[in-house]
């Protein structure tokens, strides 16, 4: 790298760096909420097929 594109990155100012923190944030929790429905989805279906085979 040289010396003036090292220079010309400048660091977040606070607003931004919390606005970037909240987005990662928000899709943290989407990453987490549509895991949580998928596991859901598998147990109902692991359920499904269980009582299926006893009946």
């Amino acid at each position: 790298m040289k010396i003036l594109e090292i220079t010309a990155i400048k660091p977040p100012t606070p607003q931004q760096a919390r606005i970037d923190g909240l987005k990662r944030q928000k899709d943290a929790s989407t990453k987490a909420l549509q895991a949580e429905r998928d596991r859901q989805k598998i147990a109902k279906a692991q359920q499904t097929i269980a009582s299926v085979k006893l009946g």
